[in-house]
C-alpha cells in the first residue's frame, strides 16, 4: 500500500496554528520541517552525546500529512485550502502552498531495526531481541537490550568507555547510581558484574519503560533496579529519594557541560571511597571536566580515550 503525502509550505511563526488548523479538518499526526534551533530549555533537557550546529532558521516551515491511496483528496483538500484562507485574515501564514508525493507504507517504527546487530564491548555481547544468540556465544556475558527509538544501544564510544571502567572497578554487592539512565544498559551491565543493587534516573519519563524491558529481558530481579524521573541537579525531592553518601559507584554518560553542575552534587550522595566515572565528554572538554571534579573535592584516579571521547574517573577520598 502507499500514502499521498502532501506537503503545506508555511512559516516558522505559523506552524501551530496551521497544524490546529488541520486538525479541525480532520488531519492528525502531522510532520514539521524546519529550521528553528534549540532553546537552551531544550537543550537542557536532552542526555545527548553532542549538540550538532544546525542550519540558520529561513524562517520557513515544511508541514507533511498523509491520506491513504483510496481518501477524497480532491475533498479533504478543499477543506483544508478553505480553512488556510480563512486562517490567512488574521494570521501570516506565507505561502501555504501544498504540493503532493508518494511514499511507501513503511514500518518506520522498526526500520532502524536493520541498522542495529549484536557487538562485542571486549568480552560482553551485547544482543537486541530479533537476533539469537549463536551457539559459540552461549557461555558468554550477554545483554539483552532494546534501545527503543529514544535511547542508546551501547555502540558509542561513551557507552563503552563507561563499560569498561565498570569492569576495573565494580565489586560484589556494590551499591550503584547511574545519573542518565536511557535504556539502562549501564546499570543491567553494573547487576551482570556482580553489583548488588542499581538507582537509575532519568529526565525522561521514557526510560522507565525502556529499562523495565531490558530488565525482564536480561532476568534482573525487579527490587535490584529502580528508576526515578527528575533532575537530580537541582531538584531537591529527587536528591533525596536518590539518598545521601550511599552509593560505590556513580556513572554519568551525560554531557560535559551537564558534568559540571552534576559534580558537586554527586559528592554528597557517594560514599567515601567511592568511584565517580563519567563520559559523554568530548576531547576538547576534557580539561573542563577534570577540573569540575577536582574543584568538587575529589581525586583524579583516569582519564581514558577512545576516538575523539573522553571518559574521566574520580574517587571521593
Amino acid at each position: 500500500m502507499k500514502w499521498n503525502r502532501f506537503t503545506l509550505k508555511t512559516k516558522t511563526e505559523a506552524e501551530d496554528i496551521v497544524i490546529c488548523t488541520l486538525a479541525e479538518v480532520g488531519i492528525e499526526g502531522v510532520e514539521i520541517q524546519d529550521k528553528q534551533p534549540l532553546t537552551d530549555e531544550d537543550k537542557a533537557q536532552m542526555f545527548v552525546d553532542i549538540m550538532p550546529e544546525g542550519p540558520a532558521d529561513d524562517g520557513i516551515a515544511y508541514l507533511n500529512f498523509y491520506l491513504e491511496e483510496d481518501a477524497d483528496t480532491e475533498a479533504i483538500l478543499k477543506d483544508v485550502k478553505a480553512a488556510l484562507e480563512d486562517l490567512r485574515s488574521f494570521v501570516d501564514i506565507g505561502e501555504a502552498t501544498i504540493t503532493e508525493s508518494q511514499t511507501e507504507d513503511k514500518d518506520w517504527i522498526n526500520n532502524w531495526k536493520q541498522y542495529f546487530h549484536q557487538f562485542y564491548v571486549d568480552d560482553i555481547l551485547i544482543v537486541p531481541s530479533w537476533e539469537e544468540v549463536k551457539a559459540e556465544d552461549k557461555d558468554k556475558m550477554i545483554l539483552h537490550i532494546d534501545p527503543g527509538t529514544a535511547f542508546g544501544t551501547g555502540m558509542h564510544e561513551t557507552t563503552q568507555l563507561v563499560i569498561r571502567q565498570l569492569k576495573k572497578f565494580v565489586k560484589p554487592g556494590m551499591e550503584i547510581l547511574d545519573v542518565g539512565t536511557g535504556s539502562g544498559i549501564l546499570g543491567i551491565v553494573a547487576l551482570k558484574l556482580g553489583a548488588g543493587h542499581v538507582v537509575g534516573t532519568d529526565l525522561d519519563p521514557c526510560a522507565v519503560p525502556a529499562v523495565s524491558e531490558n530488565k525482564e529481558a536480561n532476568q534482573i530481579e525487579e527490587k535490584s533496579f529502580d528508576m526515578m524521573i527528575g533532575n537530580i541537579i537541582d531538584d531537591k525531592e529527587v536528591q533525596n529519594q536518590v539518598g545521601y553518601e550511599k552509593y560505590d559507584i556513580v556513572t554519568a554518560n551525560i554531557l560535559a557541560d551537564v558534568l559540571v553542575p552534576l559534580t558537586p552534587v554527586i559528592v554528597a550522595q557517594i560514599k567515601k571511597g567511592a568511584y565517580y566515572i563519567t563520559s559523554g565528554i568530548l576531547d576538547v572538554k576534557e580539561d573542563v571536566v577534570v577540573k569540575a571534579v577536582k574543584d568538587a573535592g575529589l581525586t583524579l584516579v583516569e582519564v581514558t580515550h577512545q576516538g575523539e571521547w573522553v571518559s574521566v574517573t574520580a574517587r571521593k577520598d
